[in-house]
This record gives structure tokens, C-alpha cells and sequence, in this order.
């Protein structure tokens, strides 16, 4: 179907992080992955990523990074997965892609894969193609679990394999979120292999219907035992954010970055020099 619109100009967006209220492994599916249960809340930790007409089409379209080092090619790069499901689809122009990377990666923040959501809906967006939300969303799922999530961007329990999402109402409004991340990356296949599936005592929407403080000894990240055993550094940074005067304070994911959840602003103090780290409020 070729593009006959010429668009001239063209169009920023700030793809979000996530982090993971509870996470648990459920149990063991028989395709190999696991079905787990988390709740999904969006921060305001953001990339920038713009999109304008190539400047050189006959080099066809390329991606310019910024910021942070990303490993791997440029042309494996979840936003160049995405732009060729929808440039073969819809015979796209060629286009200059500058993706300032901010989120870090290897860290539980879903970054890659809201980039990547991001620019499937730019670029629907941009050149006005005719695909709905939901097709976005099935396109989103074919480049990862989470990525239909950062089309949705609220909070929603997530479930299966983190591609089944339950719209909540919840928020956070009024808390402090104080994000760490250390000069570490985790596997998430390692960090899989090394969990034990189990059915937990009680719901994470059982659990975040109480107060903040009960938090603390019911809403567990099933990863963090194992991951901590061979990263004591994320662990003492969990420890960390509690002696600074965290409500709650847990990894992300599969880790590295561990979250902290404070009443007020937080005063670090220079408590995490060799780290990444990001502080807002809690906008849901």
C-alpha cells in the first residue's frame, strides 16, 4: 500500500519507564516460559526519541543514538524492529531516527520496549495510517510480552507470560519514588533459571489494598532472593533506600534497579555515587 502524504516536519515523543509492584512467579508454563503476576506502574523516567524525513533517503532510514551506550547493532534495535513492521507494511518513507537514550537497560525498566511502543504509534500517528489501536497493540505484542503495555501507559495487573493486562485503579499520587540503579546488569534468562514458581499466600491486588507500611513484609519480588545471592550490591542498595526512610522498596523485574517509595522527598545524601539514579513524584 504505498504512502503518498508528505510529512515535512517531524514529531518527539518521550517513551516512559515501568516499574513492577510485586512480581511473582507463578508457576512454569510447558513452552518453557513462566506465567507470572505484577502490577505494571508507569513512571516519569523517559527517553527522547524524534523522527524526521531522512536527510539522505537514498541511505535509507537510520538511527542515530545519544546518551547512554546501547549494546548491540543499531539495526537490531527494538525501535528499528518497529519501524519495519510498519514501513513493509505501508511502504514508508525513508526516515532519520535520533533515539536519546536516558532509560539504563539490563535494569527491570521495560525501556526497550517502550521505545519501541512508541514509535509503532508515532509513526501511525505521523503518517496517519489506517491501524487501530488494537492492531497497534497485537504489532506491540510480536516485539515483546510488555511492549502493549506502554500503549496503554496506566497502571494494570499484568499476567501470563506479562502480555495479558488488567486495567486497575490504583495510584501512587502523593508518594515519592527514588529510582537506583548500580553499575550491574542481570540476565533475565538467568535470573528465571535460578526461581522456584510458586502460588503466593496472598494476591498483589490483595496486598496493595493495604496500607503502605504493611508493604514492606507482603509484597515480594519473587527474583530478588536469587538475583541478590549473586548481586549483593542491588541488595544493599534495597537496604539502602529503607535506612534513608522508604515506606517500600523492591526491585524492579528481573533487577538491576531497585525502587524506593518515600512519604516526602527523600535526602540521599550522595548515598549512591556509583549509580544511576532518578527521583519524582508518582503521577498516577
Amino acid at each position: 500500500m504505498p504512502l503518498t502524504l508528505i510529512i515535512e516536519i517531524g514529531m518527539v515523543v518521550f517513551p516512559n519507564a515501568k516499574i513492577n509492584l510485586g512480581l511473582n512467579i507463578v508457576s512454569k508454563r510447558p513452552d518453557g516460559y513462566h506465567n507470572i503476576e505484577t502490577l505494571f506502574y508507569p513512571i516519569g523516567l523517559s527517553d527522547v526519541l524524534e523522527v524526521v524525513p531522512a536527510a539522505n533517503p537514498a541511505a535509507g532510514t537510520q538511527l542515530h543514538l545519544s546518551g547512554i551506550v546501547v549494546d548491540g547493532a543499531a539495526g537490531d534495535n527494538l525501535v528499528m524492529k518497529a519501524c519495519r513492521l510498519l514501513s513493509d507494511r505501508f511502504e514508508l518513507p525513508e526516515v532519520d531516527i535520533c533515539l536519546d537514550k536516558i532509560i539504563p537497560f539490563g535494569a527491570g525498566l521495560g525501556g526497550g520496549s517502550s521505545d519501541a511502543a512508541f514509535m509503532l504509534r508515532l509513526l501511525r500517528d505521523m503518517y496517519r495510517l489506517p491501524v487501530t489501536d488494537d492492531e497497534l497493540c497485537r504489532l506491540a505484542a510480536g516485539i515483546g510480552a510488555d511492549c502493549p503495555f506502554f500503549l496503554l501507559n496506566r497502571p494494570v495487573m499484568a499476567r501470563g507470560i506479562g502480555n495479558e493486562f488488567e486495567t486497575v485503579d490504583f495510584s501512587l499520587s502523593g508518594k515519592y519514588l527514588v529510582l537506583v540503579k548500580p553499575p550491574v546488569k542481570v540476565s533475565t534468562p538467568e535470573a528465571y533459571s535460578l526461581v522456584k514458581p510458586q502460588v503466593p499466600e496472598m494476591s498483589i491486588p490483595e496486598i496493595l489494598n493495604r496500607p503502605l507500611a504493611e508493604w514492606r513484609f507482603l509484597l515480594k519480588n519473587d527474583f530478588e532472593k536469587s538475583v541478590f545471592a549473586r548481586y549483593p550490591r542491588i541488595e544493599e542498595i534495597k537496604a539502602l533506600l529503607y535506612e534513608r526512610g522508604a515506606a517500600y522498596a523492591s526491585m524492579s523485574g528481573s533487577g538491576s534497579s531497585v525502587f524506593g517509595l518515600f512519604e516526602s522527598p527523600a535526602d540521599l545524601d550522595g548515598a549512591f555515587e556509583d549509580c544511576f539514579v532518578w527521583q519524582g513524584d508518582c503521577l498516577y
